[in-house]
């Protein structure tokens, strides 16, 4: 009987994060299993978001809506009628995976060679956690809890990207300043979401002009580690799937080594055995609210708007923000503003209904992980990143000695969009 593909990666998960991936190798060398399987999990860098673990031929079932529901055009038939997912346009929206009735498509899997690079010990491995990450794993996790049960993993160290939420956040609030100036100037956000990018770049392209050169959070976190640490090995973990596909983009495949989700590291403690609500606290505080509330639908608009104001409170022109939440919202959001028919000068979009807290990985639903995040951000000890002096003496140690040289001359945050 052929091991199936929930087997195969649970056993070869479990092996790796107890490192013994190579005798459980060993004992499955006569199984009846798929290569093509096996190549997927240790090497998920050359595959792509969304994998094919078995022959289906959803591509002959009309009722399946696998094909039709992606808006990249990123599934195909093959010769045989299967459905096979192409690397250079899946995104990782994940809308194929919740759609196909054969449950033959997958979103990609990162334990392996996480596991690899944090046992072979040649270098520290820094998990970057995302936003939405507060309570994900119950109320009783703390940040500082996740930080020590993530070291007990083996990794180096936990960064809250939400520092670096902070930083995207004060250069959108800089360009906007600087490109916005009547009625008819509008900016759509260009730090957060991979989905909405992906709409913006491969289907309302002529809306790209109107994107600022800004990475995403997840990119800025991973280049500032490299950054100050070197030889260091980055690892994203959030809710989505779309961020396998981001990391991997090439202008800015130098920030992160790995995608994990919350679902694959809840995996990693049971093979573990680790209890994250019992871990000691290691407390500590860097982001500001502004950072925090990107992991929900809005979180980006009101974190440029306050910080707008933050930096010139008498400024004639301020931010009048409109989002859309889901990839149908998005794109009637997008296609109003191809058509000059939406009334606002900041545009945000968000893939998942509810922003990232309503990820395909998330582990709560999303109201409550909702809930968890303006908590969260309302415990920050500073409302914008214009306050918070981790911001600046970051900035400084990445060699930024002016607010305004975020936008000046900033390779590390800024990226190109055609």
């Amino acid at each position: 009987m052929q091991t199936t593909f929930e087997q195969l990666y649970k056993r070869l998960s479990k092996a790796a994060v107890q490192n013994r991936l190579a005798q459980e190798l060993q004992s499955i060398g006569q199984t009846d299993f798929d290569a093509h399987q096996l190549d997927c999990l240790f090497h998920p860098e050359q595959h792509p978001p969304v994998w094919r673990i078995g022959p289906c031929d959803c591509g002959r079932d009309s009722a399946c809506a696998c094909q039709d529901v992606c808006l990249f055009d990123a599934l195909k038939q093959d010769e045989n009628g299967n459905m096979v997912v192409d690397k250079d346009l899946c995104v990782g929206c994940h809308a194929c995976v919740e759609h196909c009735k054969g449950r033959k498509l997958v979103d990609s899997k990162d334990i392996l060679p996480t596991m690899k690079d944090i046992h072979d010990g040649t270098r520290p491995v820094y998990a970057l956690v995302a936003p939405a990450f507060i309570n994900q794993y119950s109320e009783a996790v703390t940040p500082g809890k996740l930080r020590t049960a993530l070291k007990k993993l083996g990794f180096a160290g936990m960064v809250e990207v939400a520092l670096f939420a902070d930083i995207l956040t004060l250069k959108e609030a800089l360009e906007f300043e600087r490109t916005i100036h009547n009625d008819r100037d509008f900016m759509l956000t260009s730090c957060c979401c991979p989905v909405w990018i992906a709409m913006i770049r491969k289907i309302y392209h002529t809306l790209v002009p109107h994107v600022p050169g800004a990475v995403s959070p997840m990119v800025a976190c991973g280049r500032a580690v490299k950054q100050l640490v070197p030889q260091a090995a980055t690892v994203f973990i959030g809710p989505c799937i779309a961020k396998k596909s981001e990391a991997r983009e090439p202008d800015i495949a130098d920030a992160i080594d790995h995608v994990l989700t919350f679902v694959e590291i809840q995996d990693m403690f049971a093979y573990a055995q680790i209890d994250p609500a019992a871990c000691e606290d290691d407390a500590r505080d860097h982001s500001s609210r502004a950072g925090r509330i990107y992991a929900r639908t809005g979180g980006v608009s009101e974190a440029v708007e306050s910080t707008v104001r933050r930096l010139h409170p008498a400024r004639g022109v301020l931010v009048q923000s409109v989002q859309a939440n889901g990839v149908p919202a998005c794109r009637e959001l997008l296609k109003r503003v191809q058509d000059g028919t939406v009334k606002a000068n900041f545009i945000e979009g968000m893939g998942c209904v509810g922003g990232c807290v309503g990820g395909p990985k998330a582990l709560i639903d999303r109201q409550s992980a909702r809930e968890h995040v303006n908590r969260y951000g309302e415990q920050a000890a500073y409302p914008t990143p214009i306050e918070n002096p981790y911001v600046i003496e970051l900035l400084n140690r990445l060699g930024f000695e002016t607010i305004d040289s975020l936008v000046e001359h900033s390779d590390i945050f800024t990226r190109t969009f055609e």
